[in-house]
């Protein structure tokens, strides 16, 4: 009969544990109760919303603040550039950092130590705004999804997360593959790469997720509507349902576009979060193991 270890606690252990409950119960608190709070709102009479602030009361929900956004079709065309933007910048970014973080990450290459130095002082040096539109600008990328894409596609934290997997990869296995003859590029495409799922599905959910949220570049660099993404489609609603200082005569019209415009600040956000919220769990898995590992192998 198998018999449970005890553990036992000092006082000392019993209090921190109590801390650390308390303090991790107050943070689940932090994350769940705004998230209720902007589900509810969402489906809130606006009356009710503005003078009693959110309820429960279902049979006064409505769903007017997801029909006024899910009817504009403009929102289709930015969910369609949103999905197209975040696959491609996802695949060109893991691209370029599983590939810059290799080298870097054998100990027989040389200059890794310059390498490792220009990359590191990019990370707090940035050319700036204007000098970064004028090269986009000279390139010919503006007003097309390229200059979206790749002025971020490189991304020097996550190739340092990269490069500290690589160095947790046994080094038996590349002596092997050299044994067997491997070419460079064999080994890091059938042999590395295989053994790498959990940092690769880290750095394909966190370049989706910055490209999924990203709208600045965007609205710099896109004029035409029609290749606008979802964040910046749904910024343009925000804005165009806010009051107009022409309307202040008009006080009930004023009221009533100010209070629709608070619950589309709550249905955009459902729309806009909604793709990642469904997204994570099959990354879960991976996630922790991945970004773990990266942190503290090598």
């Amino acid at each position: 009969m198998n018999k449970k270890k005890i553990t036992r606690y000092s006082g000392q252990d019993k209090a921190l544990l109590t801390i650390g409950y308390i303090l991790l119960g107050l943070f689940v608190i932090a994350i769940i109760v705004p998230m209720v709070y902007i589900i509810v709102a969402s489906f809130m009479d606006p009356i009710t919303l503005q003078n009693k602030g959110i309820t429960f009361d279902f049979s006064k929900w409505t769903a007017t603040a997801y029909e006024r956004v899910m009817t504009n079709s403009q929102i289709w065309i930015g969910f369609k550039n949103a999905v197209i933007y975040s696959v491609v910048f996802t695949v060109v970014s893991v691209v370029v950092t599983l590939l810059a973080a290799y080298p870097l990450s054998r100990a027989d290459f040389r200059g890794k130590g310059f390498f490792n130095v220009i990359f590191i002082i990019t990370m707090f040096f940035g050319g700036g705004l204007i000098p970064t539109y004028l090269i986009v600008s000279n390139l010919g990328l503006v007003d097309s999804m390229w200059a979206v894409i790749l002025p971020g596609a490189f991304s020097v934290w996550n190739m340092t997360i990269a490069r500290t997997y690589y160095r947790g990869i046994p080094q038996e296995l590349r002596e092997a593959a050299d044994v067997d003859g491997a070419s460079e590029l064999t080994f890091f495409f059938k042999i590395l790469l295989p053994v790498c799922t959990p940092v690769i599905a880290v750095l394909v959910l966190w370049q989706f997720v910055a490209m999924w949220n990203s709208y600045f570049d965007a609205m710099i660099y896109l004029n035409d509507s029609a290749k606008q993404p979802l964040q910046l489609v749904l910024r343009s609603i925000l804005i165009q349902n806010q009051p107009e200082s022409g309307m202040i005569a008009d006080m009930q019209s004023t009221a009533a576009r100010a209070q629709l415009a608070e619950l589309l600040k709550y249905a955009t956000i459902i729309i806009s979060s909604l793709p990642l919220l469904v997204m994570y769990p099959f990354f879960q898995k991976y996630f922790d193991s991945g970004i773990m590992a990266g942190a503290v192998k090598g």
